[in-house]
């Protein structure tokens, strides 16, 4: 049984999408889309850049969006690869969007509009240089909560992204982030600051909340076709009615993507499929389980050699 994966933030490069896009009208067609919902050309900021315009989180998020769309229906409708036979969808942080809205939970339209909003308001919860992100390289999750709990009276620290074993990433208030990283240092543990304006999945994004409550409770969910695997729990969603709660938690919890794929895993699924610019998610894969069989589709050769 195979799952279909879709990246998040951080995957995206100028260009990326160029050779669907200048082959086959239907990647045309979802970019012209695009452009006109949201008032903008976003087209030319994937293709064109400037990089520093398309790292902005609140056009990110919806290019890596239009992406993994693009490619999706580009398998289906050309390549007549139906992706809807996977057993789960999940999706990195931004990547449960793109997840959902292929599953048929969600409109192309309004998973845009809602991606740059959600975009903006992450990149605006927290102060400007207040706030940031640090990962944490070689160890365990069991380890870091140890440190956080015995250093809680001192820092305000939280795990925002369980990815794979050994790489954790954490985010909080930059001064306290400064004084982990020194604690980090004197137990030995490998630690790099990430290049990010904002710090994600914490309290600290609680504004961001309040908005995405308000925006999400005006969107019309369906039924999707497929069962999804929620951020926030790492479980299947049994409740549609859940969806719009777990999204709103998704922005200040924990991305618990290694839970994710190893219970996806113990639920029969050896083949992951990873829609969207870039290959991160394969990475994370490779690490949880060396076993699995992980494709990365983000051209027409990956479509054309994909075997389901």
């Amino acid at each position: 049984m195979f799952s279909v994966i879709f990246p998040g933030q951080g995957s995206q490069i100028v260009g990326m999408g160029k050779e669907l896009y200048d082959n086959f009208d239907i990647v045309k067609d979802l970019f012209k889309q695009a452009d006109e919902i949201l008032n903008f050309s976003i087209s030319k900021l994937v293709l064109e850049g400037p990089k520093e315009e398309l790292d902005l989180t609140a056009n990110t998020q919806p290019a890596i969006f239009l992406i993994s769309y693009s490619i999706f229906n580009l398998a289906k409708h050309e390549f007549n690869i139906d992706l809807n036979r996977a057993k789960y969808f999940a999706g990195h942080s931004l990547g449960e969007y793109s997840a959902l809205s292929c599953a048929g939970y969600l409109d192309f339209s309004d998973t845009l509009r809602i991606l740059r909003i959600r975009g903006d308001a992450m990149q605006n919860s927290a102060p400007k240089g207040q706030g940031g992100m640090v990962a944490v390289l070689g160890s365990t999750v069991d380890m870091i909560e140890k440190i956080l709990r015995e250093n809680k009276e001192n820092l305000k620290v939280q795990i925002a992204n369980d990815n794979s074993e050994g790489q954790i990433v954490l985010s909080g208030k930059t001064e306290d982030l400064e004084k982990l990283i020194q604690i980090l240092k004197d137990n030995s543990i490998k630690n790099i600051k990430l290049p990010v304006s904002a710090p994600f999945h914490c309290d600290l994004m609680n504004n961001a909340a309040k908005i995405m409550t308000e925006e999400l409770n005006k969107l019309n969910f369906k039924i999707g076709k497929n069962k999804l695997i929620s951020n926030v729990t790492a479980n299947e969603i049994k409740d549609p009615k859940e969806l719009k709660n777990l999204l709103i938690k998704q922005i200040e919890n924990r991305v618990r993507w290694r839970e994710s794929i190893i219970n996806m895993i113990e639920n029969d699924v050896n083949h992951f499929i990873e829609i969207g610019p870039g290959k991160v998610l394969s990475g994370l894969v490779k690490r949880i389980n060396k076993n699995v069989k992980i494709d990365t589709i983000n051209s027409q050769s990956d479509i054309a050699g994909l075997k389901i």
